[in-house]
């Protein structure tokens, strides 16, 4: 009986083969997509808010009238507290403070890593904040609440909120960039921690001391984490492109 012919062995696989495809998506892609879904939803509450402000819808000022009265009720009465609140909106949380650390963040990205992109883009982003706060005030020309009795002052125009603006853009670009760059979970942990302390603080602050109407503070948290999501967008899609500057080291 003769052997039957035996089918020849497969050929080994050739290194120039393509790899398979990977089921899930780049970290970049990732995060445009991210930056995106965020823009849009921040975008639409923010347009939302300033529409609502800027027609003076009454359950909106009811509602803002009703917390400016009992805050400022508690910010008479309880001086100590009071004092403790100018200090931290004044000097802590202070956008001029919030600007300084963002300045020492861009230093350090040009100091110990050469990054003089990013650097720029953090600086102009929270240039940019500053711009659009202005401007959206000078537009809405929202009237801050009066007191016969103020515990504190400001000055020009209430919607949004220029500290909670500030801070939010700022805190929200620094953690950005420290779980972009891979921090530890100490670094981390402690890290959003101050952040939240610092957004939401300020915010409580400015309604305490009777400066803002409680809708101000939430237009410029908004405004601020609208501004947070441009920039990172404005970053990846700066970075997807051949030749882009730091677009390893970042």
């Amino acid at each position: 009986m003769r052997d039957r012919p035996t089918a020849p062995p497969p050929p080994p696989p050739s290194s120039a083969s393509p790899p398979p495809a990977s089921s899930g998506s780049p970290p970049h892609r990732a995060a445009g997509r991210a930056a995106v879904a965020a823009a849009l939803v921040l975008g639409v509450c923010s347009v939302l808010l300033l529409v609502l402000v800027a027609v003076r819808w009454h359950p909106l000022l009811a509602l803002d009238g009703d917390i400016a009265r009992a805050t400022h009720r508690w910010a008479v009465r309880d001086r100590a507290v009071t004092q403790a609140c100018r200090v931290l909106t004044d000097w802590v949380w202070d956008p001029l403070t919030m600007r300084l650390v963002c300045a020492a963040a861009a230093g350090w990205l040009v100091w110990r890593r050469a990054a003089w992109w990013t650097a720029l883009w953090l600086a102009g982003a929270v240039a940019l904040a500053t711009i659009v706060q202005q401007s959206v005030k000078a537009a809405v020309g929202r009237p801050r609440p009066v007191w016969p009795d103020p515990v504190d002052s400001a000055h020009y125009a209430a919607f949004p909120s220029g500290h909670a603006l500030t801070a939010t853009v700022v805190c929200g670009l620094l953690l950005w960039l420290l779980r972009r760059h891979g921090a530890g979970r100490a670094l981390w942990r402690t890290a959003v921690a101050a952040a939240v302390v610092s957004v939401a603080g300020v915010g409580v602050t400015r309604v305490w001391l009777g400066v803002h109407w409680a809708s101000d503070v939430l237009g410029g948290w908004l405004f601020g984490a609208l501004l947070v999501a441009l920039a990172v967008l404005v970053y990846e899609r700066a970075r997807k492109r051949p030749g882009a500057p730091e677009r390893r080291r970042g």
